[in-house]
């Protein structure tokens, strides 16, 4: 609980993202709750809000540029929307279809089911796959008797994988999985700050499988236990989440909630150009124009690299340790087609490509099979995702050589010959952060250093998840620490050092 803050403290708030958005958003909330007097400025350099998100409608099709729903276990997403009001505009992925494809060897495979991220809890439909060899199947349930690592140590994806589950499972299964959900090089993501949950299986249980498989069983059982009777919103009963009208409908109500209140302002076309203490205390925030506006605190939202070069000038440990996270260039492509003329080319709702294949393209995701509402009537609307690690250089290419890479791996894996109704490509440069091993240690390097400068915080999918939900949370959590520093007066001064 904030008891109160001096008059006239403004927060400049850099980066127009969702992390931004969410901060000031909870600002604003705080601020009223508690009586205070606080203002806050969000600069953002594009033309419009959102970062990432961005959802287009055209032509009777509903068109994610970016993410298009949030994982339903991380709660920050949804409950943010229930606050602003869109409660009854979640909706949850296709309950009657979850199956996803992996190709293996030219041809799409159906992942079994029973495999819940990489670890197989079902017997039989593992056994009967034709995915992974007997071996690789052999070295997997091998699983069970490796022990398990003590260190605590961080490793990459790829070493967890191979110790504990074989290589075949990580080329096949967890390379495409795992590492296609943060866009990374398996050999160089970091385990424990893109899944430390497997770390706890292994800690806990010695085993994945034997920790996955009584997850799942605690898992039913709590469902059973929490109903009592009373029904559920259907959108909480499933792992993926969005809302009708795109994610883009998230940005718009937090805009609009921002915009309706005083005390703050959201400047779009308004790129800072870098940022300085003040002799007297605070910062000053100096745009592209050379206008500067005082702030008593600061939260960096945008990407790593763009907040480096606006610190490098008074913070030059900050920013070096902000340029050690790298990023990586993507890009998806959207093709809508006639069911008429392509018939029904999966029955999914898509399907990963491991490396190994030889692809152009590392995945598709079948939109409208996967979420209402995202095309016509007979119509259906795929996605399909370039760039990344080994692969940027394709993000540079013009948009219809983009559509003819996409619409010939589609030709060549689902039949699918057709010209298509529609096609939008939207491109990523740089937007995609490496957590590579010991990437939790640099994050808290880069917290112990921005606390030289106080008033200076960071927050975004560059620190502490790069989901929606994640940048959500660190959104609130930049907020409640500039609001707990604004409380002590005597903090306001010259950067350089803890008062």
């Amino acid at each position: 609980m904030v008891a109160s803050t001096q008059p006239g403290r403004e927060v400049a708030i850099v980066g127009g993202g969702i992390t931004g958005l969410a901060a000031a958003h909870a600002l604003q909330k705080k601020a009223r709750e508690d009586g205070v007097p606080l203002t806050f400025t969000v600069y953002e350099s594009e033309p419009r809000l959102g970062g990432k998100i961005l959802s287009e409608a055209r032509d009777g099709f509903l068109i994610e540029g970016g993410p298009d729903s949030f994982f339903q276990q991380k709660p920050w997403a949804a409950e943010l929307a229930v606050e602003l009001g869109l409660e009854t505009a979640l909706t949850g992925a296709n309950p009657r279809q979850k199956k996803l494809f992996v190709v293996n060897r030219g041809r799409l495979t159906p992942m079994p089911d029973g495999v819940l991220l990489i670890i197989p809890t079902r017997f039989l439909p593992f056994v009967v796959s034709p995915l992974i060899s007997w071996p690789g199947k052999v070295r997997m349930g091998m699983d069970f008797v490796i022990p398990r690592r003590k260190d605590g140590a961080d490793e990459s994806i790829g070493d967890f994988i191979r110790r504990r589950l074989g290589k075949e499972a990580l080329e096949k299964i967890a390379e495409p999985l795992l590492s296609g959900i943060h866009v990374s090089d398996p050999e160089q993501q970091s385990l424990l700050a893109t899944f430390p949950r497997f770390r706890a299986l292994e800690e806990r249980h010695g085993s994945l499988i034997r920790g996955m498989l009584a997850q799942r069983q605690a898992s039913r059982a709590n469902g059973k236990a929490s109903l009592g009777g009373v029904t559920r919103a259907a959108w909480k009963n499933s792992v993926f989440v969005t809302l009708r009208g795109g994610m883009g409908t998230l940005v718009d109500a937090l805009a609009n909630a921002l915009r309706d209140e005083r005390g703050g302002r959201v400047l779009t076309n308004c790129a800072v150009s870098r940022i300085k203490p003040e002799a007297g205390g605070g910062f000053r925030v100096v745009a592209a124009d050379g206008t500067g506006r005082p702030a008593d605190a600061v939260i960096l939202a945008g990407p790593a690299f763009v907040s480096s070069s606006l610190v490098e000038g008074f913070a030059p440990g900050v920013a070096q340790a902000l340029d050690r996270i790298r990023y990586v260039s993507t890009a998806t492509v959207s093709l809508a087609y006639p069911t008429a003329k392509i018939g029904n080319p999966f029955d999914g709702i898509g399907f990963i490509i491991p490396r190994g294949e030889k692809r152009r393209i590392s995945a598709c995701t079948a939109s409208s099979t996967k979420f209402p509402d995202r095309a016509p009537a007979r119509h259906i609307l795929l996605r399909c995702f370039v760039g990344g690690p080994g692969y940027e250089e394709m993000v540079d290419l013009e948009d219809s050589e983009i559509v003819r890479i996409a619409r010939e791996e589609l030709a060549d894996l689902l039949g699918i010959r057709a010209e298509p109704a529609l096609a939008r490509v939207y491109r990523w440069p740089k937007g995609n952060p490496q957590y590579d091993v010991g990437h939790l240690e640099r994050v808290k390097e880069l917290h112990a250093l921005c606390a030289e400068w106080p008033g200076l915080f960071l927050a975004g999918a560059a620190y502490e998840g790069v989901g929606v939900p994640d940048c959500i949370h660190q959104g609130n959590q930049a907020a409640e620490k500039a609001l707990a520093y604004l409380a002590r007066p005597e903090q306001i001064r010259v950067g350089g050092g803890q008062p």
